[in-house]
């Protein structure tokens, strides 16, 4: 069973650990270090060989399109990421909707198709905002993968299914939800393989979580941001908190992913889907 790798295509300052330091008005005020950090990553995927998803932000694809082109020829697949990276609880049916639909047009006039996968800023899906699948239908979205099955500060839905599910959106249609990967111990939910908790986990724990699920048949979801493999991305006035979660263990993020990358196999989200959809019509 190979698992699915993903990458939230965002900058530096995207994060809502610099949230509280940086409002979307000064964005264009900051130095983009998007470029180069996503060529490494396009460099480490050709090398091993492994197709992924990246997740793109609205607001860098309108600006920087050679991005989403570079991203295409390499042979991955581009998702939408929103467009203005707010939390979905935040926003307002019509909001979401709005931002969604201003991502999609961007990305889908660079990419020439439609694009049918989806990424909320922040894992932002909470229960409480459940009407967001069937607008992401409306949109022509076909797979979602904004679940996170913990219990975080900014995001979680700790009682949804682990492993990657139809959400029934009308009596006559579906939207297949991919939920972020998690390791069961002692009865709960511990977040795998992915971002801060790759960085901030040892390379063995993600190794074994990952077999583990592969023991059960069962596919893992890894996700990267392009900003944590830069050890020169520029040094903000954090809290404590948002500091630890956007600085700890940069260091070590591309010796994790190398490795990661050698031992296991792994293909695009929209790849996963199209198996899943076939396996149940």
């Amino acid at each position: 069973m190979p698992h699915v790798l993903t990458v939230d295509v965002e900058d530096w300052f995207h994060t809502q650990a610099m949230a509280g330091a940086v409002t979307g008005a000064e964005w264009e005020n900051y130095p983009v270090r998007i470029h180069h950090n996503l060529f490494r990553l396009l460099v480490l995927f050709r090398d091993h060989r492994v197709r992924a998803t990246f997740f793109v932000l609205g607001w860098v694809a309108e600006r920087y399109p050679e991005i989403v082109e570079e991203i295409l020829r390499s042979g991955h697949e581009v998702a939408s990421h929103g467009y203005g990276h707010r939390l979905i609880y935040q926003q307002s049916p019509q909001e979401f909707e709005e931002d969604v639909a201003k991502s999609l047009e961007i990305l889908e006039r660079i990419v020439g198709r439609k694009i049918i996968g989806y990424r909320a800023p922040s894992f932002s899906i909470k229960s409480g905002n459940g009407w967001v699948f069937a607008k992401l239908k409306e949109m022509g979205i076909q797979y979602d993968s904004s679940v996170f099955p913990i219990w975080h500060d900014l995001y979680g839905i700790p009682q949804a299914p682990r492993f990657p599910f139809p959400i029934r959106v009308s009596e006559s249609q579906v939207l297949w939800e991919f939920p972020l990967s998690t390791v069961k111990i002692l009865g709960k939910n511990v977040p795998l393989a992915g971002g801060g908790y790759l960085r901030l986990f040892p390379y063995w724990f993600t190794r074994r979580g990952l077999r583990s699920l592969q023991a059960q048949d069962k596919m893992g979801i890894v996700y990267i941001h392009p900003w944590e493999l830069d050890l020169d991305q520029p040094r903000t006035e954090l809290n404590g908190l948002s500091r630890f979660r956007q600085y700890t263990n940069i260091r070590t993020m591309h010796q994790k992913l190398d490795k990661l990358l050698a031992e296991f196999e792994f293909i695009s989200m929209g790849e996963a889907f199209q198996k899943l959809a076939c396996s149940k019509t």
